[in-house]
């Protein structure tokens, strides 16, 4: 039995990666941790943000990795509304691909799901939330349908822990903010430098946003870890 634990962002990664005691591996050509949940195996990757990134390296993993029996994705996400509190945990009923409107359903795992994931690759305007509240839409992402659907055709249960990062409806994250990062989800150095000598104003707001997104991956790797245990 193998289960694969899949985010976006090295920074999701690695708090997992510390609690598990993960080892680095390469196989078959993909980058990966590797470790063990009791007697199971346990293999782990970032795939990079946003969805052709999601779909291409999970279907690497799945096709360099015999066995795998569950994959469980998680990291941060962000909330729609007010509501939700930095560090909350999502675990979402259905998860929707705002590309295609398809809609994908994580399988049981013992937690009480609740509200829809919609998964984007842009960056939501404050305006643009309302309509997607109405649906039941509760968080933001931009790799777990895509990834729900390459487990799907496979045949591979799956399921989602998320946890909020930060809010959309405070402009936090803008076009301008999210180009500080690579695609592989690793910071940008001139981007970031750039972006501060550009908004120095803005530090406090940027700390903040930094410190939420700590804590959510905490939150998430844990939730991780006790959804694969709870999969056994």
């Amino acid at each position: 039995m193998t289960i694969a634990l899949i985010c976006a962002m090295p920074m999701e990664l690695a708090p997992l990666t510390k609690k598990l005691g993960l080892a680095k591996a390469t196989v078959a050509g993909v980058k990966m941790r590797v470790g063990k949940i009791g007697d199971s195996d346990v293999v782990a990757i970032h795939t990079g943000m946003g969805p052709e990134l999601a779909h291409d390296s999970t279907e690497a993993l799945l096709n360099a990795v015999d066995g795998i029996t569950r994959v469980v994705v998680f990291g941060i996400t962000g909330a729609v509304d007010e509501e939700r509190e930095i560090g909350e945990l999502i675990v979402p009923e259905k998860v929707v691909n705002s590309l295609t409107g398809a809609e994908y359903t994580p399988a049981p795992d013992g937690a009480t799901p609740h509200g829809v994931m919609w998964t984007t690759n842009v960056i939501t305007p404050v305006h643009a939330l309302a309509p997607l509240i109405e649906r039941g839409v509760v968080s933001l992402d931009m790799e777990t349908a895509v990834i729900g659907e390459c487990c799907d055709r496979r045949g591979i249960p799956w399921s989602v822990r998320r946890s909020i990062s930060d809010r959309a409806t405070d402009g936090s994250i803008t076009e301008e903010v999210f180009k500080m990062a690579n695609m592989d989800g690793t910071p940008n150095p001139k981007r970031v430098a750039a972006f501060f000598l550009k908004h120095p104003h803005k530090v406090p707001a940027m700390l903040r946003l930094a410190k939420g997104g700590k804590r959510a991956t905490q939150v998430a790797a844990d939730a991780a870890i006790a959804a694969a245990r709870n999969s056994l």
